[in-house]
């Protein structure tokens, strides 16, 4: 699998935390002091980076997550059959079909380059230079 384990304390905004499944960005996280019962706790707002759901979680400091590991690569538009868009890899040489989100569909076209994403088994197309 394509992911890690850290600490809750150890994560950051603009980095990435696995949510039911799901490769999130976190977008903040806010912490709360020790109390008399307990360990301190933090609370996670991120945004799924493949269906843009906001998901929110609170887990003690200590708590150990898991961290999608990320991979940007570039891919050459092979062809465009309606709403997908069929890609090559050009590193690995593989084919692959990802459909045509709204805000990619002016930048493809055929024999042109595109970054996209891979985690967890999942692709997205994504413009170029984008922190995703």
């Amino acid at each position: 699998m394509s992911k890690t384990i850290a600490e809750v304390r150890e994560l950051k905004p603009n980095r990435y935390i696995i949510i039911d499944d799901e490769p999130c960005k976190i977008v903040s996280i806010t912490t709360s002091k020790p109390g008399k019962h307990g360990d301190a706790k933090a609370r996670i707002e991120a945004f799924g980076i493949f269906d843009g759901q906001k998901r929110s979680v609170v887990y003690p400091v200590k708590h150990k997550v898991q961290v999608p590991i990320i991979d940007k690569r570039v891919a050459q538009v092979i062809a465009i059959m309606g709403d997908e868009v069929q890609l090559m890899d050009m590193e690995t040489y593989e084919t692959f079909t990802l459909p045509i989100t709204g805000d990619i569909a002016d930048m493809l076209e055929p024999g042109k380059e595109v970054q996209y994403i891979s985690a967890l088994g999942k692709r997205k197309i994504v413009p170029r230079g984008s922190s995703v």
